[in-house]
């Protein structure tokens, strides 16, 4: 029941390769995983590379289809306020998801920009910047193939007023190549008095939700034994314990899962030896179910789409500081082909909502957002309310890009619930929690690109429980990004069906497609 155009597309075009480490697995192991995220699908695909029987239970009609994202973080240095640490483990992690999914990448840089108005300097994020460079350097000594975001010593890059100056004086570049180049459109469109310097640019690339999509379904439709239930809404997990001998020891446990497929109003159900919760921000609906207790946060955010002409060609990202919340939060402005953009304003008029954050209760794991968000993501925005925020979510870039108030609204958005687990908000590195005696794991990611490590630890769970060989090759192919689905499709099969799946969501087709690709052989 995968989304039909993806499975024709695949049987049609490609043979099915199952992979060399089949033996891997038990033959009778099955993985249940609820939700077909970026964390759900991320997880199927890596264990269905090693043999595993997967099944992805996804009420949505596709894969990835989920909060807003546009930008990995490549280095995290769009959060002045978490740790080096933690930004050093984003530069680690998008470097590696980027090789399970090169085609998803647009090559280009993205600005740092501190406003006038701000109480911090540029210069408080040059020692971070120096570290996250020495992190790269390192990354690349121990495989070459890790140099996926341009020369190390090229992370990152300062200009000087004078510089934004002279470059603002010269012809832009439709297809810009060097960093130069690309900063001629900032020089000329932003607002060069109303930001410190220096100007900081860093190789943070563009993520596009669509072909990510797209690439995880191909992915998983390399594999016979890889199961992807789209349209199919879980109804019910429970445990079921089997039972042997007098003394009424339990020998082992499986979970039941009851589930109902969009066109079909009957129950099925199905068993597993492993349960796997990915449902994002509803991940506490499963946690109530298994009976696990655990402390969460969810937020409903939202960035928006225009329409802008005058960009002149390819631009970098750029990104405008501020303190997250308040009616001068962080403004960001990310491109895509055709002069379409998506808008975050952190602010509560804009991104954030006043009553969108919500945690934990004593009663249940499931923190509840207000009616209304819920209603948005299952049915849709109301139209008025999506082209006001549309609109000032325009009007706060052209503070500082004035030429964008000729931008226009597209009354579509990306939004959705984001849960970050603990009680931390300012939480952007999370993963997966196991619990072994229950065969349960939850995975958890604030960003996306930590969902190829959440997927190492269920695998080393997996082969402490005995489910997977402990044989020291098995993962020779996940240390080499060698995944099946790469040597069987190019950029264009990507594209093709990236544009088949921002169509259905009611997107413009331009957003499926990137500027610049990463060769998978970088």
């Amino acid at each position: 029941m995968t989304h039909p155009f993806i499975e024709n597309y695949a049987q049609n075009t490609h043979v099915k390769a199952e992979p060399d480490v089949l033996k891997s697995a038990l033959p009778k192991t099955r993985v249940g995983i609820l939700g077909g995220g970026t964390a759900g699908a991320t997880i199927a695909i890596r264990l269905a590379a090693l043999g595993i029987h997967t099944t992805v239970f996804e009420k949505k009609k596709s894969l990835i289809d989920g909060p807003p994202m546009c930008h990995l973080h490549a280095g995290g240095n769009l959060y002045r306020e978490i740790s080096d640490e933690d930004c050093i483990d984003l530069l680690k992690q998008c470097i590696d998801i980027l090789r399970l999914y090169p085609y998803t990448i647009d090559v280009r840089p993205t600005v740092f920009a501190v406003p006038t108005r701000d109480d911090d300097s540029p210069d408080d994020l040059l020692p971070r910047l120096n570290k996250i460079t020495n992190a790269y350097k390192d990354l690349v000594k121990q495989d070459p193939n890790n140099q996926v975001l341009g020369e190390p010593d090229n992370y990152y890059q300062l200009y000087s007023y004078e510089q934004m100056v002279a470059l603002s004086h010269k012809e832009q570049i439709a297809e810009p190549k060097t960093l130069d180049e690309w900063m001629i459109p900032v020089a000329k469109h932003l607002n060069l008095n109303k930001i410190k310097y220096p100007l900081i640019v860093a190789q943070e690339y563009g993520w596009n939700i669509f072909r990510l999509s797209a690439s995880a379904q191909l992915a998983l439709a390399q594999y016979e034994h890889a199961n992807v239930l789209t349209s199919t809404e879980v109804k019910q997990v429970s445990q079921v314990n089997s039972s042997n001998g007098s003394n009424g020891k339990t020998q082992s446990s499986t979970w039941q899962i009851e589930y109902q497929n969009a066109q079909s109003n009957a129950t099925q159900s199905t068993e597993v030896d492993y349960l796997i919760n990915a449902c994002g921000f509803q991940t506490g609906i499963v946690d109530d179910m298994v009976g696990v207790d655990a402390k969460r946060m969810v937020e409903f955010k939202a960035s928006y789409i225009t329409h802008w002409q005058g960009a002149g060609g390819q631009i970098p990202e750029i990104i405008i500081y501020g303190n997250r919340g308040t009616p001068e939060g962080m403004a960001q402005l990310t491109p895509y082909p055709d002069g379409y953009f998506q808008i975050h304003g952190m602010t509560n008029a804009i991104t954030l909502f006043n009553d969108g954050l919500v945690e934990t209760n004593g009663s249940s794991a499931q923190p509840q957002l207000p009616s209304k968000y819920l209603e948005y993501i299952s049915e849709g925005w109301d139209e008025t309310a999506l082209k006001a925020r549309s609109q000032k979510a325009i009007n706060y870039v052209a503070e500082f890009v004035p030429a964008f108030n000729n931008a226009n609204t597209q009354n579509n958005a990306l939004f959705g619930g984001q849960q970050i687990p603990g009680e931390d908000d300012t939480l952007r590195v999370a993963d997966v929690s196991l619990y072994s005696d229950i065969s349960y794991a939850r995975a958890e990611n604030v960003k996306a690109s930590s969902t190829l490590i959440a997927a190492d630890e269920i695998v080393a769970e997996f082969t402490k429980l005995g489910l997977i060989s402990s044989d020291h090759d098995i993962n020779n192919h996940r240390n080499n990004h060698q995944w099946a689905y790469l040597e069987q499709n190019c950029n264009e099969d990507i594209s093709k069906i990236a544009q088949v799946l921002a169509k259905e969501r009611g997107f413009p087709v331009a957003m499926a497609n990137i500027n610049n690709g990463i060769n998978k052989s970088t």
